[in-house]
């Protein structure tokens, strides 16, 4: 929507699909851009001929006017026992999470991707707390240095059940940073549901400036289960109300990662009611 916000759908919607196609099903329903997860089916970033294979993404993102930003959630791209391991946070290997990441940021300046985003990871049992941010503050670090490099923005997400679980927690690893320009929030207005202590529209507004990436599904209090819109009790309206009202212009990316089987329906519906809601407002 040129004279609205722009609204995009997130890969790790649709695991069933060649990534070509995925890019062609969402352009042709009428998305404003994509919200790239580099997984093993999906630009994979470990495997042979990735600047070849970035370009020729690039070629289809430009040829259907789709902007992009860069997701770092795959679940088994690293250790196919553990899902999302290693993290910044674990244990050991957290250096091959350092280089996902870092791949991703080069990913990101080759298809002029608005943002990269990550998250925490699980603080494995028994470590102390002050350990788990030194390990976050230093493979962060790492990522920001790779970024400034390549004038990507780094955005980072709180995701229940993680080290980092509140915007709270990403305010608090900026502080520990020194506040670098480079590192901004991600919000997924699912989360502020299930997680936060204030209304969507108010966690919106605490970040302002400060967001470069959103996240876009429903979701119940307390219950971390991405849902379609209506299915849950996020206020669309009035989010999207409070994305204007803080001058976001990043895209608003749909997240329902468990919805892949019925991704071109579940995608049209999910285009539809944000339209619906950005007219309500």
């Amino acid at each position: 929507m040129s004279d609205g916000l722009r609204f995009g759908y997130g890969t790790n919607g649709f695991a069933n699909h060649r990534l070509e196609d995925a890019l062609d099903v969402i352009a042709g329903l009428g998305y404003d851009g994509v919200a790239l997860t580099l997984d093993h089916h999906h630009l994979d970033p470990f495997a042979p001929g990735l600047a070849a294979r970035t370009a020729a993404v690039a070629r289809r993102l430009e040829r259907h006017g789709l902007s992009v930003v860069i997701e770092t959630g795959a679940r088994y791209l690293m250790d196919p026992w553990h899902k999302h391991e290693p993290t910044l946070v674990s244990a050991e290997g957290r250096d091959r999470r350092v280089e996902y990441l870092n791949l991703a940021v080069r990913v990101a300046a080759d298809l002029g991707a608005e943002a990269v985003s990550f998250w925490s990871g699980i603080l494995p049992p028994g470590t102390p707390p002050e350990e788990g941010w030194e390990r976050m503050a230093r493979g962060t670090e790492a990522v920001l240095a790779t970024a400034a490099a390549r004038d990507v923005v780094c955005a980072v997400e709180p995701e229940p059940g993680m080290f980092l679980d509140t915007l709270a927690g990403v305010t608090e690893l900026r502080r520990r940073l020194g506040d670098p320009p480079g590192l901004r929030y991600t919000v997924d207005i699912g989360h502020t549901v299930c997680n936060e202590s204030a209304d969507t529209a108010d966690c919106v507004r605490s970040v302002g400036p400060l967001l470069a990436n959103v996240q876009a599904d429903d979701m119940r209090p307390g219950v971390h289960d991405h849902l379609e819109f209506g299915e849950g009790d996020i206020d669309l309206p009035a989010t999207l109300a409070a994305l204007r009202e803080v001058g976001y212009g990043g895209l608003v990316a749909v997240e329902l990662p468990r919805h892949a089987h019925a991704a071109p329906t579940v995608a049209a519906r999910a285009l539809a009611a944000l339209r619906a809601a950005e007219a309500a407002r």
